[in-house]
């Protein structure tokens, strides 16, 4: 039994490693693997252009921006960061401080149950 191809370095990688299905022969393993980092990638392009789109609120390009770079925005008004997020979402200074400020005045979710 053949084994399945090397991984990407991880900086390349942008689906998980999967193993190869039942009966799946190299070939056709590698080929479900390049449509799926194909569709990971489209999905990714998508989600950057929606990160700065001018359709979507400056919450909505900041909660893309935190889900894309898995961070949150930090509660610091300084940080470096700050400036980060405004420059890849199309948002000014201004307008990321004050859902900075929105976020830090807002109620907390009320517990379920």
């Amino acid at each position: 039994m053949s084994e399945p191809p090397a991984p990407a370095p991880t900086s390349a990688r942008i689906v998980p490693d999967l193993p190869p299905r039942l009966g799946e022969n190299q070939a056709e393993y590698r080929e479900r693997l390049a449509m799926l980092q194909a569709e990971a990638l489209e999905r990714r392009q998508q989600e950057l252009g929606e990160q700065c789109s001018p359709l979507k609120t400056a919450a909505d390009r900041i909660r893309i921006w935190e889900r894309l770079h898995q961070l949150l925005m930090p509660i610091n008004p300084s940080h470096r960061l700050i400036t980060v997020i405004a420059e890849n979402t199309g948002l000014t200074l201004a307008e990321v401080l004050a859902e900075q400020r929105e976020r830090a005045t807002a109620k907390p979710a009320a517990p379920l149950g």
